[in-house]
């Protein structure tokens, strides 16, 4: 009905000036861009998103989905008592950057050692 208004003022030159036009014509359109963005969660307040992109362990640069050169590496959490797999699993993400450089064998690495460090001193 809006539309057909604001039509009407211009067919019959009723419109006193572009900028009223315009001024019409955004307060029509503003509605369209304002709307609430919606959060993809469940009952639960879960979240339910499609995709949720990935951080690169190494370099803390998001991993695209493009990005095919990237891998996720499940490392096996092992008991430093009896040296037995425990059932869980730490995930490292590289990117398709650093494996590019042929830096993912010294990231993985690294990265280990410091979650092997981190985990020590939590049981001390």
């Amino acid at each position: 009905p809006h539309i057909q208004e604001y039509l009407q003022y211009v067919v019959t030159g009723k419109v006193s000036g572009v900028r009223h036009f315009t001024n019409k014509i955004i307060d029509l359109v503003k509605p369209l861009f304002n709307r609430n963005r919606t959060i993809m969660q469940n009952e639960n307040g879960e979240n339910v998103d499609l995709y949720i992109p990935r951080k690169c362990s190494w370099t803390n640069r998001l991993i695209r989905a493009k990005d095919h050169g990237s891998v996720q590496i499940n490392v096996a959490n092992v008991d430093p008592v009896t040296g037995l797999y425990t059932g869980e699993t730490t995930p490292f993400a590289l990117s398709g950057y650093v494996r590019d450089k042929s830096e993912g064998d010294m990231a993985l690495t690294a990265l280990v050692e410091a979650s092997d460090k981190k985990a020590s001193a939590t049981q001390e």
